[in-house]
C-alpha cells in the first residue's frame, strides 16, 4: 500500500497538512504512533494532466470576452483551438464511459467551438480576399470587392447567431463546474466522486495515455487510408479532424518528455497546413457557389456573377494542388513511416516510452 505523503497544491489552492505533535514516551510507556494525513496526494502524472486541463480551460474562458467584442478573428480561433485541447485532455481522463456531468459538461465545449464555426470560416476568408485586394495590381478587383462584400454581411450574420449560442450555454456556471471536477481527488463541491484518474499509479497512467493513443490514431490511420481510396471533401475533412485529436493527445505526451514526441508533432504540424489550406479552397468554393446562386444576385449582377465563376475554377486548381500535397505525406512517404513507427514503440512499451527505463 502507498505510504501517505503530506503535500501542498498551490494551482488549487490548498494549505500544507500538519501531522500532529509528537511527545516522548516515557519508560514505561509504548511509542506515541504519528497520525498520518488524512489525504494521499495525487499521483503526479494526474497532477500534470490535470493542471493541462485547467490551464486550456482558463485560456479557454479568458478568450470569451474577446469572442463576444466580435472585432478580434484571432480570438474566435485561439478560443476553438483551447476548446479541443480541453476537449482532447477530458477524454484522457474521463475515457468512455463518462460520468452523466462531464458528459454535460463536454457537450457545451463542442457546442461553444460549433456556434463560432462559420465565424472562423468567414475570418479566414475575408482575410484571404484583404490580401489580394491589397496588391497594387489586383486582377479582378471588382469582382473581389463583391466577394468582400458579401462575405462580411455573412459573418455579420452568423455572428448574431453565433452570440445567440453562446449566451444559451452560460461558460460562467460551465466554467465553474468543470473547475470543480477538476480539483485535487476530486474534492470540488460538484464532483459527487473522486476522479478513478487520481488513484493510477504512474505506470497505470502512462498505460492508460498510450491505450488513448490507440484509439486515436487507429481512427487517423483509418481515415487516412479511406481518402487515398476515396477522395471526397467529406473523407479529407475527417482526416483533417483526426489529425487535430491526434496532435492534441501527442502534445499531452510531450508534456512527458517522451522522446520523438517533438518530431510527431512537427509532422502533423505540417500535415494540417497543408490541409488548412486546402479546406480554406474548399470553403471558399462553397461560399462563392452560393454568393452567384441566389436568384436576386443572377438577374442584377449577372456580370459579376460569371467573373465569381471564373474565380471558382481557378480557386480549384488551387485546392487539387494542396490535395496532392497531402497524398505524398501520407501512406508512403518516409515521414509518415517515422510517425507511425514511434506509435508503435510507444504502444509496446509505454513505460520504457515514458520513463525511459527497460522493462
Amino acid at each position: 500500500m502507498e505510504e501517505a505523503i503530506k503535500t501542498t497544491d498551490a494551482s488549487a489552492g490548498e494549505l500544507p497538512s500538519t501531522a500532529k505533535a509528537t511527545t516522548h514516551p516515557g519508560p514505561h510507556e509504548p511509542e506515541a504512533q504519528t497520525e498520518a494525513p488524512a489525504e494521499i496526494e495525487p499521483r503526479e502524472p494526474w497532477k500534470r494532466v490535470r493542471k493541462l486541463a485547467l490551464k486550456q480551460l482558463d485560456r479557454f474562458m479568458s478568450l470569451e470576452p474577446k469572442v463576444l467584442r466580435g472585432d478580434d478573428p484571432d480570438s474566435i480561433h485561439d478560443l476553438r483551438v483551447a476548446s479541443r485541447r480541453l476537449q482532447q485532455v477530458l477524454d484522457l481522463l474521463y475515457p468512455s464511459p463518462r460520468p452523466a456531468e462531464i458528459r454535460k459538461l463536454r457537450r457545451k465545449i463542442r457546442r461553444s467551438r460549433g456556434a463560432l464555426g462559420e465565424v472562423r470560416n468567414c475570418d479566414v476568408e475575408l482575410q484571404r480576399v484583404e490580401g489580394i485586394l491589397a496588391r497594387k495590381r489586383a486582377a479582378r478587383r471588382e469582382i473581389w470587392e463583391a466577394v468582400r462584400h458579401y462575405l462580411r454581411q455573412r459573418r455579420a450574420e452568423n455572428f448574431d447567431k453565433a452570440l445567440r449560442k453562446l449566451s444559451g450555454i452560460n461558460l460562467a456556471i460551465f466554467y465553474v463546474h468543470l473547475k470543480d471536477h477538476l480539483a485535487p481527488n476530486g474534492a470540488g463541491p460538484h464532483a459527487h466522486q473522486a476522479d478513478p484518474a487520481a488513484t493510477l499509479t504512474p505506470e497505470e497512467f502512462h498505460t492508460r495515455l498510450a491505450q488513448s493513443l490507440d484509439r486515436v490514431w487507429q481512427k487517423f490511420e483509418t481515415q487516412v487510408a479511406h481518402s487515398h481510396r476515396d477522395a471526397g471533401v467529406g473523407v479529407i475533412h475527417g482526416v483533417r479532424i483526426a489529425a487535430k485529436r491526434l496532435r492534441y493527445l501527442i502534445e499531452v505526451i510531450h508534456a512527458f518528455d517522451v522522446p520523438a514526441s517533438d518530431q510527431a508533432l512537427a509532422w502533423l504540424r505540417s500535415l494540417q497546413e497543408h490541409l488548412g489550406n486546402w479546406h480554406d479552397r474548399e470553403v471558399l468554393e462553397q461560399m462563392m457557389i452560393e454568393m452567384v446562386a441566389r436568384p436576386d444576385f443572377l438577374r442584377d449582377q449577372l456580370g459579376t456573377a460569371i467573373g465569381v465563376e471564373r474565380l471558382i475554377l481557378r480557386n480549384r486548381a488551387q485546392k487539387e494542388g494542396y490535395q496532392k500535397k497531402y497524398f505524398a505525406m501520407t501512406l508512403d512517404s518516409v515521414e509518415f513511416e517515422k510517425v507511425r513507427d514511434w506509435v508503435t514503440d510507444l504502444l509496446a512499451s509505454p513505460a520504457t516510452a515514458f520513463t525511459g527505463i527497460e522493462r
